[in-house]
């Protein structure tokens, strides 16, 4: 299998190609507003950089989010497009699952003694910049996942899916009211390592809570592509099916901002030039 992953959901823009074989390739470029501009070119780089081409890839790997409109719509119709011409199927993946199993990799191998597997021994929370004013934020309790026995269908070393042990908070939510839910779980989890560009952008509300460890936070401020093509790996291996190009929906958990912003326009009075919005039932 080649599967190629493409990442778009923050401000950050990659692909990665990994291979059978172990190897891989990933490339990532600051996005800002151009999106559109920079992930054709990743995803030439990682092709070359692994020596194939994109007509090698047998499998595309999307994260659908939560994460910016703009980056979501980009990379979700970028990996239709690819799905569809190539006549393969696509794997949609969360932001916030990427960013827990990049950080859950990094921190239990720092922490685990040697040949003790990759899962850390504490809390793991993705938060992310919603703009607007708001985050999207989910915690992981990796340190809940159990030991694996007979039966458990996980190796000792086999890494934990982070959806498994996700407690997810659906709705944008203001920076404060996720710090303070973010504490209450370190209240029962001792420590909670917080990654992501939203605790980079509130690391001043969110250091004041002792148990909340930001030192992760400029490693990972956003979902790394090779982590997405890592975890959409395991989750095929594990029997997850990838599903047609027109069956993708991205999660983008609120309206795009021009919507918002035209549903908060303020109505005109009579004679002052008139509201150019349809009245209900009006034509569009």
């Amino acid at each position: 299998m080649t599967l190629l992953a493409i990442e778009t959901a923050t401000d950050m823009v990659g692909a990665a190609l990994l291979r059978d074989d172990g190897g891989g390739a990933e490339r990532m470029h600051l996005g800002g507003r151009a999106h559109a501009e920079l992930l054709a070119p990743a995803i030439e780089e990682v092709c070359a950089a692994s020596g194939c081409t994109v007509a090698d890839v047998d499998t595309v790997a999307v994260d659908v989010g939560p994460g910016l409109f703009t980056g979501l719509r980009v990379g979700v119709a970028t990996a239709k497009a690819l799905a569809q011409g190539l006549g393969i199927g696509v794997l949609g993946v969360g932001s916030l699952d990427v960013l827990a199993a990049a950080a859950a990799a990094a921190d239990g191998a720092a922490a685990a003694p040697e040949g003790s597997g990759t899962a850390p021994s504490r809390a793991i929370a993705a938060v992310l910049d919603a703009r607007r004013g708001e985050v999207f934020v989910a915690a992981y309790r990796f340190d809940r996942a159990g030991e694996a026995g007979p039966g458990s269908g996980r190796s000792v070393d086999a890494p934990v899916d982070p959806r498994s042990v996700r407690s997810d908070r659906v709705d944008p939510m203001a920076p404060q009211a996720a710090a303070d839910w973010l504490s209450e779980v370190a209240a029962d989890a001792g420590v909670v390592t917080v990654v992501g560009d939203g605790a980079v952008r509130y690391r001043s509300l969110l250091s004041v809570h002792g148990h909340l460890d930001l030192s992760m936070a400029d490693r990972f401020p956003s979902p790394p592509p090779l982590a997405l093509a890592g975890l959409a790996r395991r989750r095929l291996d594990s029997g997850a099916p990838t599903v047609s190009p027109g069956a993708l929906v991205p999660d983008y958990r609120r309206p795009a901002d021009a919507r918002i912003n035209w549903e908060r326009r303020p109505t005109r009075p009579p004679g002052g030039g008139g509201d150019r919005r349809p009245a209900a039932g009006g034509s569009r």
